[in-house]
């Protein structure tokens, strides 16, 4: 969908939500129609958070980069306003804040992202923050005390990467510490790891598993972990002296907004939210089945070239036509996926030491956000920490 707006005079574009898919919509307004448009970033939260390396925290090898909201959207040509979204009135283009204040727009994003529920009773969930849990069984595997874990996702859980790293890492410390004895088993719905990418790719991910000694259990679902048998469907129960495992996840989009009965937002191929006009999704609140942070980069740039279209600029907007790129930490060397999840390009993932097309530092390759992120890392010194792989 892409609407007329209120042509003439510089137009008032929200973003509801300041994550990765936030700011780069930001960035990309500021560049494709910075005369035009007028942008204002609202979240609940005054940090943003950019954590590439997330699944080696509990092992203490990286640390989380951190910059104040403010700030940032002034790096984007935007300003910031710090509140909790509650209502969209579409009628009136009007974006509600829990305060009761209220806020004009001609373009409104959502960016509102997901919530994360735990999905497997009796196991331990990576929430991907404030992971004592997960640290207390890493410490239990380096100690020697657990003869098998298991690392698990829910399914519907369409970004599985993080699960595979979980697996390499944990080898990686069995190797360390010289640990023929404990078994690391992963346990997913997946017909094949991490199938997302392409059958080449998964292919040659699976046979880089059971290379380094990680147990792969495919095509099943778990249900529940009890006294050290994590039950699975179709039926039948798994022994473990552990389970981790990928949580659930929910849309969260503000109220007004159409949404289906998961609370994920129907758009179309430029981002236009189904059923509210003048209004765009992306990330993971929108019904894209695959969330990643590079993907929600890539929806952010289609939208801005949506509404920088109808702001007046003179660009012919391009359909969301997603590129999957990975990096799998492996504990020795990283490999690099790649893959088009949308089926027409035919059989082009690929599985490799060296990336395909351009990467650059940190965990995340985005048009606008990537080259922000690596000055204001470098800067911060932090360049050393983040400088390991791209995404």
């Amino acid at each position: 969908m892409i609407d007329a707006g209120q042509l003439g005079g510089r137009q008032k574009v929200l973003i509801a939500g300041a994550g990765l898919g936030g700011i780069e919509a930001a960035l990309a307004l500021d560049d494709l129609a910075g005369g035009l448009v007028d942008v204002e970033l609202c979240d609940t939260r005054s940090e943003f958070v950019f954590r590439p390396f997330v699944v080696a925290e509990p092992y203490g090898a990286v640390r989380s980069f951190r910059y104040e909201l403010e700030r940032l959207a002034g790096r984007c040509g935007a300003t910031f306003r710090h509140g909790t979204v509650a209502t969209i009135d579409g009628e009136r283009r009007r974006l509600v804040l829990e305060s009761g204040e209220r806020l004009a727009y001609d373009h409104l994003i959502v960016a509102t992202g997901s919530r994360m529920h735990w999905a497997v009773p009796g196991a331990v969930t990576f929430w991907g923050a404030n992971e004592g849990q997960v640290s207390e069984v890493i410490a239990a595997l380096r100690g020697g005390r657990l003869r098998r874990l298991v690392l698990t996702m829910p399914a519907g859980y369409s970004w599985a990467l993080p699960l595979y790293e979980m697996a390499l890492f944990a080898v990686t410390e069995l190797e360390k510490a010289g640990n023929g004895q404990t078994q690391v088993t992963v346990v997913t719905p997946e017909d094949m790891p991490l199938e997302v990418f392409g059958r080449r790719a998964a292919g040659q991910v699976d046979a880089l598993l059971r290379e380094r000694g990680v147990e792969v259990i495919t095509a099943v679902h778990p249900m529940k972990f009890d006294q050290g048998r994590l039950r699975v469907a179709p039926a039948r129960a798994i022994d473990a002296d552990a389970v981790i495992s990928m949580p659930r996840f929910e849309g969260r989009p503000p109220n007004g907004v159409p949404h289906d009965d998961e609370g994920f937002v129907g758009v179309d191929e430029h981002g236009g939210v189904i059923g509210l006009e003048h209004a765009y999704a992306i990330g993971d609140v929108t019904t894209f089945p695959v969330k990643q942070g590079a993907l929600a980069t890539q929806q952010a740039d289609t939208v801005a070239e949506a509404v920088a279209a109808a702001a007046g600029a003179a660009i012919e907007p391009k359909p969301f036509d997603p590129v999957l790129r990975g990096v799998l930490f492996t504990g020795h060397q990283p490999r690099y996926l790649y893959g088009r999840p949308t089926g027409k390009h035919g059989e082009t993932s690929s599985f490799s030491e060296r990336p395909e097309g351009p990467l650059r530092e940190g965990k995340l390759t985005a048009r606008y956000l990537s080259p922000l992120v690596d000055r204001l890392t470098k800067a911060s010194a932090l360049a050393g920490i983040v400088g390991l792989a791209a995404l």
